[in-house]
């Protein structure tokens, strides 16, 4: 009887036991477990990314630079993806059977779950023809998106350009970025990022089992917005930069012009460019390759990272420091006999002209390197102290005109320039015993000083202004309130008094509005333009030719520094693309002689195209046999072929030459 009970209450635990565990699963499952929940939603729900519209980006009179223009990717889920008329899809989107099948291993590799684009960009005339027969691609969807898109196709250095984001990209964002997004890599695109990309949204759409939609999951309610990225309106002046890149075409070198006022930069011309609208669609990955094999250097942004002797824009500097330090004044004169003799009569540095007995004033208009020699050695040698302390009091006193450091502008990668410390010469010489002579090419800015287009167009504008700067900037406006940063509204100051500059500024305008200064054939009619010419030394071919000014002389509007590398002479090169970018500025208007414009415009200081010796022997191997086979075939024909065949040869050499 008790064995009975006992097996009795055995069974009922057992079956309280089962029960218990039934009802615990089933609470699991419909309660806390929301897997077959999210199943069931994604067979009648698609979560769908709302990507936002990155800014769009203004010049300073409100034309349109940079906009945005709609393209579709084409997503796919795939373990949706079944029955698919795979000969169809590739004919509507223009790939082969192993692209397809290539494309669809990826996404499967990301995730047989989770959508991820199966082709990216296709414009609206692919995506018309696709949409009509979409229904017939269950686990495919349309996924909108915007691209880039550059009316005018200028500015590229100055702009930047955007690309997909890497690994490396995804996780310095801690995640902000997901794989798909697009960020900035150059330019503005990149400085302003965080302003120009937005948020992103979410979209919540039922959709049939034909992966149709069919409307908004519960009216939206669990939808997120997307917001459009801010605004930006740009310091340059389109006509302008429009004008500076055609003065510049098949010239290597720089424009930069500054308005003196703001530190607001007008032009910013990087010669040569590339098209930014190559950075766009679905060959970027192949134009960019070939832009970085380019010799020319497109991608190479030389206003803030090209480094030249910055030659007689340094006179400037000099006279100016050299007045606030009181070694020497307005009626300061040195003798010029074509030259300055220094070291005990052991060293000469020619001057370009006998200039005689000359000036302060004089010495800028005529460029005398005499002058400046003594100058140098009166800063160096004549105030008591050993070489490299006052080297050192000269270092700091150039430094404050922006040289040998970086400007600070809103571009990434800027470079500094060269401007060696005491230090460096010291450990050259093996002693602190040097004095000016050791380094006198300084004086005439050449030898081992650097400067950027930038900085020399800054130092234009501190004269304009008689004194101080605004740190150069490119973006004037953020937004629709239009905000200007803090660090571009900071008034710089480089260290000489404004009583200095008067004297130097009649010396620039003479040098440009009096025979014989040494831009007398870039006068502007009507406006006084103060400048100097320059032709900057380069051990590797010809000189640079270099014109910097500002104008007009009262009240300035723009600074500007022009580089032509390998075009010699400043004055006959540099100074006329000066002269036409300061009056179109100002003007309006281009009153420069028909001639001197055609001659700018037409020429070419390009490199000639390496040719590849490579490349060469194997074209005289191919012919030689190729002529060989023509003569077992007929001899007769023999010296006519390989007459032919000469004439060919020696075109396509001289065109790689060209």
């Amino acid at each position: 009887m008790n064995s009975f009970f006992a097996r009795k209450f055995v069974i009922q635990g057992i079956i309280i036991s089962v029960a218990l565990l039934i009802i615990a699963r089933l609470f699991y499952l419909q309660i806390i477990d929301d897997s077959y929940m999210r199943s069931a939603n994604s067979n009648v729900m698609r979560k769908v990314i709302v990507y936002p519209a990155r800014g769009v980006i203004l010049d300073r009179n409100g034309q349109v630079l940079v906009q945005n223009e709609p393209v579709y990717d084409l997503m796919v889920t795939p373990r949706e993806a079944k029955e698919i008329d795979t000969a169809l899809l590739c004919q509507l989107i223009d790939i082969d059977k192993e692209g397809f099948i290539k494309r669809m291993e990826k996404a499967k590799a990301h995730s047989p779950y989770r959508a991820s684009a199966f082709e990216k960009q296709l414009s609206s005339r692919t995506y018309a023809s696709l949409q009509e027969y979409l229904y017939r691609f269950r686990g495919f969807y349309i996924q909108n998106r915007t691209v880039r898109s550059y009316p005018d196709s200028i500015a590229s250095q100055f702009l930047g350009y955007v690309s997909e984001v890497t690994e490396k990209d995804i996780q310095s964002s801690n995640d902000f970025y997901r794989s798909g997004d697009y960020i900035g890599r150059s330019g503005v695109e990149r400085s302003y990022e965080d302003l120009l990309r937005g948020k992103r949204g979410v979209k919540n759409l039922m959709v049939d089992a034909l992966n149709r939609p069919k409307g908004v999951f519960m009216e939206g309610r669990y939808d997120t917005l997307a917001v459009s990225g801010e605004g930006l309106v740009s310091s340059l002046d389109k006509e302008l930069q429009i004008l500076g890149e055609k003065l510049m075409k098949n010239k290597l070198g720089s424009i930069v012009a500054i308005e003196p006022a703001t530190g607001e930069v007008l032009a910013y011309v990087s010669s040569p460019s590339y098209n930014p609208n190559d950075m766009v669609g679905r060959e970027t990955g192949n134009n960019y390759m070939k832009l970085l094999n380019d010799e020319t250097k497109p991608l190479f942004n030389r206003p803030i990272q090209a480094s030249y002797p910055p030659g007689s824009v340094f006179k400037v500097v000099s006279a100016l420091t050299a007045q606030q330090a009181g070694l020497i004044d307005q009626n300061t004169n040195f003798f010029c006999a074509h030259g300055y003799s220094y070291g005990g009569g052991r060293g000469f540095m020619r001057c370009t002209h006998y200039h005689g007995a000359t000036s302060l004033q004089r010495s800028i208009a005529v460029s005398c390197n005499t002058y400046y020699g003594n100058v140098y050695a009166r800063m160096i040698d004549g105030r008591g102290l050993s070489g490299p302390k006052a080297y050192d009091l000269w270092f700091e006193a150039i430094s404050k005109f922006g040289i040998g450091h970086k400007l600070g502008i809103d571009l990434p990668g800027e470079k500094g320039g060269l401007l060696y410390k005491s230090d460096h010469f010291t450990k050259s010489y093996g002693n602190d015993k040097w004095r000016s002579s050791f380094n006198i090419s300084l004086s005439i800015g050449q030898g081992e000083m650097g400067i950027t287009p930038l900085q020399m167009a800054n130092i234009m504008a501190i004269v304009a202004n008689k004194g101080f700067y605004y740190r150069p900037h490119l973006i004037k406006g953020i937004g629709e309130k239009k905000i200007v940063k803090k660090e571009f509204t900071e008034k710089i100051s480089a260290g000489v008094d404004a009583k200095y500059y008067p004297l130097i500024i009649q010396g620039m305008s003479d040098a440009v509005n009096t025979p014989e200064g040494t831009a007398w054939a870039n006068r502007i009619p009507g406006i006084e333009m103060c400048g100097k010419t320059g032709t900057a030394q380069n051990p590797h071919g010809k000189d640079h030719a270099v014109f910097f000014a500002f104008a007009p002389r009262d009240n300035p509007k723009i600074a500007i520094a022009i580089f032509v590398e390998n075009a010699g002479f400043g004055g006959v090169w540099a100074g006329p693309i000066a002269s036409m970018m300061i009056e179109k500025y100002i003007k309006d208007t281009i009153t420069t002689p028909k001639y001197v414009q055609d001659r700018i415009f037409k020429a070419n200081f390009m490199p000639a195209k390496k040719v590849d010796p490579k490349a060469t022997e194997l074209k005289k191997t191919t012919d030689s046999t190729k002529s060989k086979k023509d003569t077992t075939r007929n001899g007769n024909r023999l010296v006519a072929i390989n007459q032919r065949e000469t004439i060919v040869h020696h075109s396509a050499v001289r065109r790689n030459h060209e």
